[in-house]
């Protein structure tokens, strides 16, 4: 299947960079793209793609308010949304998780690992780069996590909130398994479990649980 993608960044370099390397992919097609957050959103109502690659700081409205009226807690048909962002926004990436983003990327990440994140947030995963996760979420962790909460009364068995807690230092499924010395098929069966019973979306909802509920320092 063609993974259908609308571009939203309003630097128009940088979109049509996006929009070129996209576009170029036999699997994808770039439906639409635009320069402000309510475009986005309306472009999305109306064309329904599979993936949003979102920026974060634009004009109108910001990706994180879109993002949340595309994929937030409540919306209807929710939109997948890969938000992308430069270093020094680091604050407003644990917002656009919370509003409800798949996973985000850095701006200057290789062609690559932007055509791996279009198509992993399209298959239904999470995007988590493990070093951006370690140096922005562990940056914020004393704020988003309340002081008082903790692990008391999690419903996840000892392996699993081992597990939970690898994910939120941002390991993949191989280097979890390398950590505790079990197979990668066994990771994914641990991850779907703790999903399930924290009743979590996805990686990225795993990861903000954990700092809330202090199972990371």
């Amino acid at each position: 299947m063609t993974i259908r993608v609308l571009v939203a960044d309003d630097q128009a370099l940088v979109r049509a960079g996006f929009v070129t390397i996209i576009g170029a992919q036999p699997d994808m097609e770039v439906v639409g793209e635009c320069g402000d957050g309510r475009a986005a959103v309306e472009l999305a109502g109306r064309l329904r793609p599979d993936v949003v690659v979102m920026d974060v700081r634009m004009p109108v409205l910001d990706g994180i308010e879109a993002t949340r009226r595309l994929a937030g807690a409540g919306v209807a048909e929710p939109v997948k949304v890969l938000v992308v962002t430069t270093f020094n926004l680091d604050g407003y990436v644990y917002e656009a998780l919370r509003a409800g983003a798949s996973g985000f990327l850095l701006k200057d990440a290789p062609t690559a690992q932007l055509l791996h994140g279009v198509r992993t947030v399209a298959a239904g995963a999470s995007l988590l780069d493990p070093e951006v996760t370690r140096q922005l979420i562990g940056r914020y962790a004393a704020r988003i996590r309340p002081a008082a909460d903790g692990a008391d009364g999690s419903p996840l068995t000892p392996r699993e909130l081992e597990v939970l807690r690898l994910i939120a230092e941002g390991l993949t499924n191989a280097e979890i398994a390398a950590t505790l010395v079990i197979s990668p098929e066994t990771v994914k069966t641990y991850v779907s479990r703790l999903l399930t019973k924290l009743d979590l979306r996805d990686r990225v909802q795993a990861v903000i649980y954990a700092y809330r509920h202090g199972l990371v320092t």
